[in-house]
């Protein structure tokens, strides 16, 4: 199967290469003129990418991207941190919703021409449900995004939806929840933690400013959330939504006790209101039953082994 990745070199974009790869598939991965390619891919993994150029708010590199014959396209490109698209929100709604818009509507102007017809997962974000719950949420659960970046989110899906409907685009949305690992950058809360704790034992010091650490999240391994977009390029049902989640909440107070150990450091945690979000989830965790019963996926990774793999990588 030949697979587009958009967003090819992010975070999770490299990983999924690396899967699709694994898994035989030929990959194209579209990427931001200008941007270095995931140097975490070896040179024979690079290598047989087929790379192509995108920028979402350029309408001619959308048309030039959506022609690539494709069997199916994973949509990851966009603006992933909350606390840029806070800053910017505009640039968030032109990057997640309108560019989301502006490439599914291509791709399906090519399905109505007959050139193509592929199955389309677009990545999406379980913020979208905001955090009014206090159990695992479905699906069927309603949204209430309380950020720019959760808002920009729900628009890509709308726009998503618009044009499955109107053009017969097959679509496959994935809500995915909270996820780091090995690679993650410094703009999110696990490297971040992982980062000023390295800071500490380096400089002797046991406090350690954090944010709000109450907050419950569901977090999973980047490994696993793209091997849940592979399953789902494979066994996902057009018109269907999918929370990929590990149905287990941690509260952030224990990520930072569980890095903490891990990194070999007896450290108190101090609150610095300029590290905390405002109007964050207080309660974040999802089921994934039905993409298990889709797609046979499961969570592989432990949080274990994820927050170990990520300090190790932060090591170099």
């Amino acid at each position: 199967m030949k697979v587009l990745v958009t967003g090819a070199n992010g975070f999770a974009g490299g990983w999924l290469v690396r899967a699709l790869l694994a898994a035989g598939h030929d990959v194209v991965g579209a990427v931001r003129p200008g941007t270095p390619l995931d140097s975490r891919l070896s040179e024979a993994e690079r290598g047989a990418v087929r790379w192509a150029l995108l920028e979402l708010d350029a309408a001619a590199s959308v048309r030039e991207v959506a022609a690539i014959p494709c069997d199916a396209v994973v949509h990851l490109a966009g603006l992933a941190s909350g606390g840029e698209a806070l800053n910017d929100p505009g640039a968030a709604w032109l990057v997640n919703a309108a560019g989301t818009a502006r490439l599914l509507g291509e791709l399906g102007r090519q399905r109505c021409a007959g050139t193509s017809d592929p199955l389309v997962v677009v990545a999406s974000t379980a913020e979208v449900y905001g955090g009014e719950a206090r159990r695992p949420l479905v699906e069927t659960d309603p949204v209430a995004p309380c950020s720019p970046y959760a808002a920009s989110k729900l628009g890509a899906e709308l726009a998503a939806r618009e044009t499955a409907a109107r053009t017969g685009l097959r679509l496959v949305v994935a809500r995915a929840f909270p996820h780091t690992g090995p690679g993650q950058d410094d703009r999110f809360v696990a490297p971040a933690l992982a980062r000023r704790l390295r800071i500490a034992v380096r400089a002797g010091a046991r406090v350690v400013k954090v944010g709000n650490l109450e907050p419950v999240r569901d977090f999973l391994d980047v490994r696993d959330v793209v091997a849940a977009y592979v399953a789902l390029v494979a066994r996902g049902v057009p018109g269907e939504l999918y929370n990929v989640a590990s149905g287990t909440g941690v509260k952030l107070a224990e990520l930072f006790a569980r890095l903490a150990a891990i990194i070999g450091v007896d450290a108190i945690p101090e609150l610095d209101a300029e590290l905390v979000r405002p109007a964050d989830i207080p309660y974040l965790v999802g089921d994934a039953g039905k993409l298990r019963s889709a797609t046979l996926w499961r969570p592989a990774f432990t949080l274990e082994q994820t927050l170990r793999d990520l300090v190790d990588a932060q090591a170099y």
